[in-house]
């Protein structure tokens, strides 16, 4: 009978044989986990397909040697501040196994129907020979990921008595009592510890056989079993002196040791934000320049602690807060469309302070080193994008009027104020068309040119009475 594997979504099905005889009858061969990733691996690069959907700026870099490592079979750690993307790029691994893979139907290890390694499952062979029932795993099975937390246990990781199955009459001395951990559950699959050096070094200790002689001892059990996994760690590298460290014998035992790196352009920036923010709102390509340029600031900002890092998440969470700025405001004034604009930039440093380590020293001026940054973004950004354009029309329109926007002024609004003025109009044309803005963003653009000739100090800005902002021509005392 076909196995009734339940078919993955946007998958292939599952293969039908369901014995150990249909499968050998099928010319199937057995690969283990590394040979399996390898030749997956040179298939795709020798057809010139990427293997690591979704991962940004590491093209030149962590992926040439991640593809070395892996091609040697390789255990590998992954070294970098928070927020650089390794347990993104880790989990594509998966991508790298066989769709479908057979195991012995009932395994606790999902063994292989050719190398059975338990007692039971080899028992079971034995009796059952070619009709050994088998199942088959998807590749998305086959990938187990622990955080390391100091209360990690050893039963965790490796296995521990199972006093249930004592209580059903087996005695300690039989291997079957064992509940086995997550590492021998991974077996003929991919292990990934995240933040390795959490763990308690004793309990890294527990690892070193797995690591090198591919067996476990449990509680005076020495089990020999061939285990079949690719163990694959994060760390922060600032970990090995403070939270914690990698044991020496252990670090010795990962065949590569790969640094991983904040997107190195901006480009790659933007990229990162525009691929994982979701935006509840239409936020404007221009806006996501700033936010990606905050981001690079920071981490080069000598106020700001490097060594824990300016995480991706900061940029990806600062978009989203513009995005629910401005649907916030949409609802507020009742506009058709929530479009964000340079004023909700704002909400980024008030909502995200917190996603930032400041050296010691700095306490109190958090906020003036973030505003001072992120108006610094917004000026470079400005200056990139709209040079070359003569803003002359809108000072001169300034000199006589003003235009107010805020977090509850419509869009609407903030044009009304240079409708009537035709070549403030046409300037306001020829930004957008400069930002390829379209006609819901003419707004957010008219702000940037705006807010690029207050930082300009071309002219002025200040809050009224309401808390609005007001940009105006520049007054004789202002700074």
């Amino acid at each position: 009978m076909a196995s009734e594997t339940a078919n993955t979504s946007g998958t292939t099905p599952a293969p039908t044989a369901s014995t150990v005889g249909e499968l050998r009858a099928g010319q199937h061969q057995q690969r283990d986990v590394r040979d399996e990733i390898r030749h997956n691996l040179l298939a795709a690069l020798r057809a010139g397909v990427d293997p690591w959907e979704g991962i940004v700026g590491f093209e030149d870099t962590v992926i040439p040697q991640l593809e070395r490592a892996l091609i040697a079979g390789h255990d590998v750690v992954l070294l970098g501040e928070r927020g650089q993307g390794k347990t993104r790029l880790l989990r594509t691994l998966t991508a790298l196994l066989d769709e479908w893979t057979p195991v012995i139907a009932g395994s606790e290890l999902d063994e292989h129907p050719y190398s059975p390694i338990l007692p039971e499952s080899q028992r079971r062979a034995a009796e059952l020979g070619d009709e050994l029932p088998i199942e088959w795993r998807h590749r998305s099975e086959r990938y187990s990921e622990k955080l390391a937390t100091p209360d990690t246990s050893v039963a965790d990781l490796v296995g521990d008595i199972d006093p249930m199955k004592v209580a059903e009459g087996r005695s300690l001395g039989d291997p079957e009592t064992i509940h086995f951990g997550l590492i021998p559950r991974a077996h003929r699959g991919i292990i990934v510890v995240n933040e390795l050096p959490d763990l308690a070094e004793r309990i890294q200790v527990s690892m070193l056989n797995v690591m090198e002689e591919r067996d476990i001892q449990v509680r005076g059990y020495n089990l020999r079993l061939p285990l079949d996994v690719l163990v694959m760690a994060s760390a922060n590298p600032e970990d090995y002196t403070n939270r914690g460290r990698i044991i020496t014998p252990l670090k010795d035992r990962f065949g590569a040791e790969i640094r991983t790196h904040y997107p190195l352009e901006l480009d790659a920036e933007v990229d990162v934000i525009e691929q994982e923010a979701d935006l509840m709102a239409s936020v404007p390509a221009f806006l996501v320049e700033i936010i990606a340029r905050f981001t690079r600031y920071l981490r080069d900002h000598p106020s700001i602690d490097q060594r824990s890092g300016v995480s991706a998440r900061f940029s990806i969470a600062g978009a989203e807060t513009v995005a629910a700025a401005a649907l916030h405001r949409a609802t507020v004034t009742g506009e058709d469309l929530a479009v964000a604009r340079p004023v909700d930039l704002e909400s980024v440093v008030e909502v995200l302070r917190g996603k930032v380590e400041f050296e010691s020293g700095e306490e109190g001026r958090e906020l003036e080193i973030l505003d001072y940054l992120l108006r610094k973004a917004t000026a470079d950004t400005a200056r990139a994008q709209l040079a070359g354009i003569d803003m002359r029309a809108l000072v001169e329109l300034l000199e006589s009027g003003e235009v107010l926007t805020g977090d509850r002024v419509p869009a609407a609004e903030v044009l009304a104020a240079v409708a009537d003025d035709p070549d403030a109009a046409a300037v306001v044309d020829e930004v957008a068309e400069r930002l390829d803005a379209a006609d819901a963003e003419r707004a957010s653009a008219l702000e940037l040119a705006l807010e690029g000739l207050f930082l300009a100090r071309r002219i002025g800005k200040e809050p009224d009475e309401s808390g609005r902002t007001v940009y105006r021509a520049e007054s004789d005392d202002d700074d």
